[in-house]
Protein backbone atom coordinates (compact mmCIF):
# COMPACT_ATOMS: atom_id res chain seq x y z
CA UNK A 1 0.00 0.00 0.00
CA UNK A 2 1.48 3.45 -0.97
CA UNK A 3 2.15 6.13 1.43
CA UNK A 4 2.35 9.77 0.62
CA UNK A 5 5.94 11.34 1.34
CA UNK A 6 4.93 14.87 1.71
CA UNK A 7 5.84 16.35 4.65
CA UNK A 8 3.30 16.47 7.25
CA UNK A 9 2.58 19.81 8.65
CA UNK A 10 3.01 20.56 12.60
CA UNK A 11 -0.75 20.90 14.54
CA UNK A 12 -0.85 24.56 15.02
CA UNK A 13 -0.85 25.91 18.96
CA UNK A 14 -2.56 29.55 20.23
CA UNK A 15 -5.24 31.42 19.32
CA UNK A 16 -6.55 31.18 15.81
CA UNK A 17 -5.43 33.42 13.11
CA UNK A 18 -9.00 35.12 12.98
CA UNK A 19 -8.91 35.93 16.56
CA UNK A 20 -5.12 37.72 16.67
CA UNK A 21 -6.07 39.39 13.09
CA UNK A 22 -9.02 40.60 15.33
CA UNK A 23 -6.99 41.85 18.52
CA UNK A 24 -4.36 43.47 15.61
CA UNK A 25 -7.39 45.34 13.95
CA UNK A 26 -9.55 46.53 17.00
CA UNK A 27 -6.36 47.69 19.60
CA UNK A 28 -5.17 49.22 16.48
CA UNK A 29 -8.58 51.12 15.55
CA UNK A 30 -8.13 52.10 18.85
CA UNK A 31 -4.88 53.44 18.64
CA UNK A 32 -6.27 55.93 15.78
CA UNK A 33 -8.79 56.98 18.11
CA UNK A 34 -6.07 57.94 20.72
CA UNK A 35 -3.80 59.66 17.86
CA UNK A 36 -6.96 61.84 16.56
CA UNK A 37 -7.23 63.04 20.29
CA UNK A 38 -3.25 63.49 20.79
CA UNK A 39 -3.32 65.37 17.46
CA UNK A 40 -5.48 67.97 18.71
CA UNK A 41 -3.77 68.40 21.82
CA UNK A 42 -0.70 69.00 19.85
CA UNK A 43 -2.29 71.68 17.64
CA UNK A 44 -3.67 73.85 20.65
CA UNK A 45 0.39 75.12 20.66
CA UNK A 46 -0.89 77.22 17.28
CA UNK A 47 -3.18 78.90 19.32
CA UNK A 48 -0.60 79.95 21.77
CA UNK A 49 1.62 78.48 24.92
CA UNK A 50 -1.07 79.51 27.38
CA UNK A 51 -3.98 77.43 25.57
CA UNK A 52 -1.55 73.98 25.23
CA UNK A 53 -0.64 74.40 29.32
CA UNK A 54 -4.37 74.66 30.16
CA UNK A 55 -4.93 71.37 27.73
CA UNK A 56 -1.91 69.42 29.97
CA UNK A 57 -3.62 70.53 33.23
CA UNK A 58 -7.02 69.68 32.04
CA UNK A 59 -5.68 66.20 31.51
CA UNK A 60 -4.27 65.99 35.11
CA UNK A 61 -7.54 66.96 36.87
CA UNK A 62 -9.88 65.92 34.52
CA UNK A 63 -13.06 64.44 36.86
CA UNK A 64 -11.79 66.19 39.74
CA UNK A 65 -12.86 65.97 42.61
CA UNK A 66 -14.86 63.16 41.62
CA UNK A 67 -11.84 61.41 40.27
CA UNK A 68 -8.43 62.10 42.25
CA UNK A 69 -5.98 64.25 40.04
CA UNK A 70 -4.35 62.07 37.35
CA UNK A 71 -6.79 59.43 37.68
CA UNK A 72 -8.41 59.08 34.72
CA UNK A 73 -4.94 59.77 32.43
CA UNK A 74 -3.61 56.75 34.45
CA UNK A 75 -6.47 54.48 34.03
CA UNK A 76 -5.80 56.15 30.24
CA UNK A 77 -2.59 55.04 30.19
CA UNK A 78 -2.62 51.60 31.83
CA UNK A 79 -5.87 50.70 28.86
CA UNK A 80 -3.25 51.84 25.87
CA UNK A 81 -0.25 50.10 27.53
CA UNK A 82 -2.16 46.76 27.82
CA UNK A 83 -3.39 47.35 23.90
CA UNK A 84 0.06 47.58 23.02
CA UNK A 85 1.30 44.98 24.55
CA UNK A 86 -2.36 42.70 22.76
CA UNK A 87 -1.22 44.79 19.87
CA UNK A 88 2.97 43.69 19.67
CA UNK A 89 1.95 39.88 20.76
CA UNK A 90 -1.28 39.19 18.27
CA UNK A 91 1.08 40.99 15.64
CA UNK A 92 4.05 38.70 16.10
CA UNK A 93 2.18 35.62 16.60
CA UNK A 94 0.71 36.26 12.75
CA UNK A 95 4.61 37.01 11.91
CA UNK A 96 5.68 34.27 12.87
CA UNK A 97 2.94 31.69 11.75
CA UNK A 98 3.07 33.48 8.62
CA UNK A 99 7.04 32.61 8.34
CA UNK A 100 6.78 29.38 9.12
CA UNK A 101 4.20 29.06 6.42
CA UNK A 102 6.46 29.46 3.65
CA UNK A 103 8.10 26.31 3.87
CA UNK A 104 8.60 25.91 -0.20
CA UNK A 105 11.15 27.94 -2.13
CA UNK A 106 10.75 29.18 -5.83
CA UNK A 107 13.27 29.31 -8.10
CA UNK A 108 14.27 32.32 -9.54
CA UNK A 109 13.53 35.54 -8.39
CA UNK A 110 10.31 36.29 -7.48
CA UNK A 111 9.34 39.95 -8.13
CA UNK A 112 7.85 41.60 -4.61
CA UNK A 113 4.47 43.15 -5.05
CA UNK A 114 2.98 45.73 -3.23
CA UNK A 115 1.16 43.18 -0.64
CA UNK A 116 5.08 42.15 0.43
CA UNK A 117 6.29 45.58 0.78
CA UNK A 118 3.45 46.92 2.97
CA UNK A 119 3.54 43.75 4.87
CA UNK A 120 7.41 44.45 5.36
CA UNK A 121 6.64 47.90 6.43
CA UNK A 122 3.92 47.34 8.69
CA UNK A 123 6.29 44.91 10.77
CA UNK A 124 9.61 47.12 10.74
CA UNK A 125 7.81 49.92 10.75
CA UNK A 126 6.07 48.82 13.86
CA UNK A 127 9.07 48.33 15.09
CA UNK A 128 10.56 52.22 14.42
CA UNK A 129 7.28 53.07 15.91
CA UNK A 130 7.56 50.90 19.13
CA UNK A 131 11.40 52.42 19.54
CA UNK A 132 9.75 56.04 19.23
CA UNK A 133 7.16 55.71 21.49
CA UNK A 134 9.48 54.63 24.08
CA UNK A 135 11.62 57.91 23.47
CA UNK A 136 8.67 60.23 23.18
CA UNK A 137 7.56 58.57 27.04
CA UNK A 138 11.31 59.27 28.66
CA UNK A 139 11.09 62.76 26.39
CA UNK A 140 7.54 64.88 27.44
CA UNK A 141 6.15 62.37 29.89
CA UNK A 142 9.09 61.12 32.48
CA UNK A 143 11.44 63.80 31.46
CA UNK A 144 14.26 61.64 31.28
CA UNK A 145 15.61 62.75 28.05
CA UNK A 146 16.24 66.66 27.92
CA UNK A 147 16.41 68.33 25.04
CA UNK A 148 17.97 71.92 24.58
CA UNK A 149 17.90 72.79 28.88
CA UNK A 150 15.20 72.36 31.06
CA UNK A 151 11.72 72.75 31.10
CA UNK A 152 9.36 75.33 32.99
CA UNK A 153 6.29 74.20 31.47
CA UNK A 154 4.79 71.76 28.87
CA UNK A 155 4.72 74.72 26.03
CA UNK A 156 8.26 75.16 26.90
CA UNK A 157 9.18 71.67 26.52
CA UNK A 158 7.42 71.26 23.16
CA UNK A 159 8.68 74.78 21.75
CA UNK A 160 12.07 74.07 22.91
CA UNK A 161 12.43 70.74 21.76
CA UNK A 162 11.61 71.49 18.25
CA UNK A 163 13.48 74.08 17.59
CA UNK A 164 16.04 71.56 17.41
CA UNK A 165 16.67 70.34 14.02
CA UNK A 166 17.37 66.67 14.63
CA UNK A 167 14.72 66.66 17.04
CA UNK A 168 12.38 67.01 14.64
CA UNK A 169 14.08 64.90 12.13
CA UNK A 170 13.60 62.19 14.59
CA UNK A 171 9.40 63.21 14.45
CA UNK A 172 9.31 63.08 10.92
CA UNK A 173 10.89 59.92 10.40
CA UNK A 174 8.43 58.57 13.23
CA UNK A 175 4.94 60.07 11.01
CA UNK A 176 6.59 58.60 8.02
CA UNK A 177 6.52 55.42 9.20
CA UNK A 178 3.22 56.24 11.28
CA UNK A 179 1.78 57.56 7.69
CA UNK A 180 2.30 53.61 6.01
CA UNK A 181 1.27 52.03 9.33
CA UNK A 182 -1.87 53.53 8.93
CA UNK A 183 -2.46 53.34 5.24
CA UNK A 184 -1.96 49.74 5.29
CA UNK A 185 -3.26 49.06 9.07
CA UNK A 186 -6.78 51.05 8.56
CA UNK A 187 -7.09 48.86 5.59
CA UNK A 188 -6.51 45.86 7.12
CA UNK A 189 -8.95 46.27 10.22
CA UNK A 190 -11.49 46.78 7.73
CA UNK A 191 -11.01 44.08 6.29
CA UNK A 192 -10.32 41.84 9.33
CA UNK A 193 -13.82 43.34 10.92
CA UNK A 194 -16.02 42.25 7.39
CA UNK A 195 -16.72 46.15 6.26
CA UNK A 196 -15.30 44.75 2.32
CA UNK A 197 -18.93 43.92 1.24
CA UNK A 198 -18.64 44.86 -1.57
CA UNK A 199 -16.52 47.21 -4.68
CA UNK A 200 -17.81 50.72 -3.83
CA UNK A 201 -17.58 49.77 -0.51
CA UNK A 202 -13.72 48.84 -0.52
CA UNK A 203 -12.86 51.92 -2.85
CA UNK A 204 -14.30 53.66 0.54
CA UNK A 205 -12.07 52.31 2.69
CA UNK A 206 -8.97 53.01 0.68
CA UNK A 207 -10.48 56.62 0.59
CA UNK A 208 -10.47 56.42 4.17
CA UNK A 209 -7.59 54.80 5.12
CA UNK A 210 -5.46 57.62 2.81
CA UNK A 211 -7.58 60.20 4.61
CA UNK A 212 -6.45 59.22 8.32
CA UNK A 213 -2.82 58.58 7.16
CA UNK A 214 -2.78 61.55 5.87
CA UNK A 215 -4.79 63.69 8.55
CA UNK A 216 -2.62 62.47 11.30
CA UNK A 217 0.70 62.54 9.53
CA UNK A 218 0.28 66.07 8.89
CA UNK A 219 -1.48 67.06 12.00
CA UNK A 220 1.36 65.91 13.82
CA UNK A 221 3.92 67.64 11.88
CA UNK A 222 2.53 71.23 11.83
CA UNK A 223 3.83 71.82 15.17
CA UNK A 224 6.91 70.77 15.00
CA UNK A 225 7.58 72.15 11.95
CA UNK A 226 6.03 75.51 12.98
CA UNK A 227 8.48 75.85 15.77
CA UNK A 228 11.92 74.98 13.77
CA UNK A 229 10.60 77.01 11.31
CA UNK A 230 10.05 80.08 13.29
CA UNK A 231 5.97 80.62 12.73
CA UNK A 232 5.79 79.64 16.30
CA UNK A 233 8.14 80.76 18.85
Amino acid sequence: MATSTAPRQAARTGPPSILLKTVVAVTGLLFVGFLLVHMYGNLLILVGPEAFDEYAHHLRTFGEPMIPEKGVLWVARIGLLVSVLLHIWASMTLWRRAGGARTTRYAGKKKTSYGTFYAKAMRWGGLALLAFVVFHILHFTTQTITIDGAYASPAERVISSFSVWWAVLIYVAAMFFLGMHLLHGVWGAAMTLGLNTSLKRAEQIRFTAILVATVVVVGFLIPPLSILFGIID
